[in-house]
């Protein structure tokens, strides 16, 4: 018996990386599975190869700064599968530039993706987790949504701040739903976003230095982590954050 059985999940970001691991993890786990990307080509493939193990998947496309998008993946899910249960809001963007360099289409870039896009998410699945009977919104932020770093992006940081905020906003207003809405903090995590600067020998030495661990986390690290939210293991979790850092925040 799988820890998501009878669960429809939704997964932004899903063509790759962190969204496509969750994706994996989640069908294995018994659920049913619509990822949603602007890469077609890749989260197709993704689709067809859950569906080639022999699980319901689904790829839609989604941008996530786009209401018709989200309206679109909702109904999708509800449409295919019955009902939507999961949302992840996983996908995120991050433009690594200083304060001064950073331009006003770039900040606003920023918090489209990564803000606005986790608004229309949790928008557009509360009505539908509502006719569920409840449902579990897993809100990817990062350490950089807990504190300030010499190196980070100020325009990401102030987006993953939000998002761990409007989490909180959104577990109390909907508890009464049976929603609940937690976000995650990952440390730096070995994925297609970050692993050009993971290729700089400096850099990754100065971030294992922060790290007690030692190591940079793993797509997988992550995934458990929503696994276990999106799974009633966790039915008295809400409003909380988990953190998958590897102890870097801790010091």
């Amino acid at each position: 018996m799988g820890r998501l059985d009878g669960k429809v999940a939704l997964i932004s970001g899903g063509a790759r990386g962190q969204g496509a691991t969750e994706a994996r993890l989640f069908l294995r786990e018994g659920a049913k599975v619509v990822i949603g990307d602007i890469l077609d080509a890749e989260g197709q493939q993704v689709a067809a190869e859950l569906r080639a193990a022999g699980g319901e998947a689904t790829y839609v496309h989604l941008d996530v700064t786009s209401e018709r998008d989200w309206r679109a993946a909702v109904e999708t899910a509800v449409r295919q599968y019955g009902r939507l249960q999961v949302l992840v809001n996983n996908a995120g963007i991050i433009i690594r530039k200083s304060i001064e360099d950073t331009s006003v289409e770039d900040w606003d870039r920023t918090q489209a993706v990564n803000v606005k896009g986790v608004f229309l998410g949790t928008k557009y699945a509360i009505p539908a987790m509502r006719q569920a009977g409840g449902g579990s919104i897993i809100n990817i932020s990062s350490i950089a949504g807990l504190v300030g770093s010499t190196y980070g992006s100020a325009a990401y940081i102030a987006s993953k701040g939000a998002v761990r905020l409007f989490t909180k906003a959104t577990a109390i207003q909907h508890a009464k739903d049976h929603i609940r809405c937690n976000s995650i903090h990952p440390g730096p995590v070995d994925t297609p976003m970050i692993r050009q600067t993971l290729e700089d020998q400096a850099f990754l030495a100065e971030r294992l230095r922060r790290i007690p661990l030692g190591r940079i986390g793993k797509v997988e690290d992550v995934a458990y982590g929503a696994l276990y939210l999106a799974s009633d293991e966790s039915s008295y979790v809400t409003g909380s954050e988990l953190v998958i850092d590897g102890g870097a925040t801790a010091q």
